[in-house]
């Protein structure tokens, strides 16, 4: 299917990526933009891909796609500026831009951040809001700035997080808030009257990117911080480990302890333990998650495996 051309559609270059962009871009379409040009990531090889393709979508609409290493190059802000859009839009696309770049919207620059802001400015902020026990977020069409995250705000959509959430399904909650915001509010944008809130950034935070090592499971903390590590990080995300005997264990699924029901044994060291065919990662506060799923080496765990390793240690 082909974008139809009109020249008294509005148009957008659009730099996307991820399921938020695909449903972003979809929903420009449905308002009537003219998709000029889409400036993605190619999908990695190293990388689980458990998202939607902006290169398949591209495709459909026969939009052009380019895959630059840097957006900001001269050769590439040049190709953007003969387009002469009248918008910029950014859903989930990883690089900064630059002054140079922003400055080409006749119309304005426009991204959609995974968080309500000024809370959780900066990289992955799904995954932060869940490791710090938020019981909300959402997703936030603001102008774009030099300063990551800071311009003003347009529209915000919260959705909540449910005490077992892990940063996956938040995320899936939160493709279908970007949606609804940015459809919201582009008839605003389109017409020129979108109000504008102050995105007041000393009220905020700011985060930076994780790395698979920032998985580690530190067992002298809290019960509710080791689950919140494993619900932030939980697969498709590398997921939260420890190392027992210099073997790696990934925790795949699991838990916090519900001791109305299960009753933790007395005297059990911090970390994982199997008793009775159970187990257990023992924490700081005395308190314990109960792992459901377990991967070693590649392979999710039976509980008859698990035991017969943790009896050796």
């Amino acid at each position: 299917m082909k974008q139809s051309s009109n020249t008294s559609m509005p148009t957008a270059v659009v730099f996307a990526y991820h399921s938020v962009g695909v449903r972003s871009i979809k929903t420009l379409l449905a308002r009537g933009v003219e998709v000029k040009l889409v400036v993605s990531h190619e999908d990695s090889a190293n990388e689980t891909i458990w998202f939607e393709s902006v290169a398949a979508l591209c495709e459909e609409h026969n939009i052009p796609r380019i895959t630059p290493n840097d957006p900001n190059t001269a050769e590439i802000i040049a190709q953007i500026a003969a387009l002469k859009p009248d918008f910029l839009f950014s859903f989930y696309y990883r690089h900064m831009l630059s002054s140079e770049i922003l400055s080409i919207a006749k119309r304005g620059a426009y991204n959609l951040h995974g968080s309500l802001l000024p809370k959780y400015r900066g990289r992955v902020p799904v995954n932060w809001a869940v490791l710090h026990g938020e019981t909300e977020t959402g997703a936030t069409l603001h102008e774009m700035t030099i300063k990551p995250d800071a311009g003003a705000i347009l529209a915000q959509t919260s959705v909540p997080i449910l005490p077992d959430d892990t940063a996956f399904e938040v995320f899936g909650k939160l493709t279908v808030a970007a949606e609804q915001t940015l459809w919201k509010a582009l008839p605003a944008i389109i017409a020129g009257n979108a109000p504008k809130i102050v995105n007041d950034v000393s009220q905020g935070s700011y985060f930076g990117g994780r790395k698979p090592e920032d998985g580690r499971i530190d067992w002298n903390q809290t019960a509710q911080q080791v689950y919140n590590l494993h619900r932030a990080v939980a697969p498709p995300y590398p997921g939260a480990f420890t190392d027992v005997n210099g073997e790696r264990f990934i925790i795949e699924k699991a838990r916090l302890m519900n001791y109305s029901a299960t009753k933790l044994p007395a005297n059990l060291p911090l970390g994982i333990s199997v008793v009775d065919n159970v187990t257990f990662g023992v924490c700081g506060d005395g308190k314990a998650i109960k792992i459901l799923a377990l991967q070693h080496q590649g392979h999710t765990l039976d509980q008859h495996a698990l035991a017969k390793f943790f009896s050796r240690c």
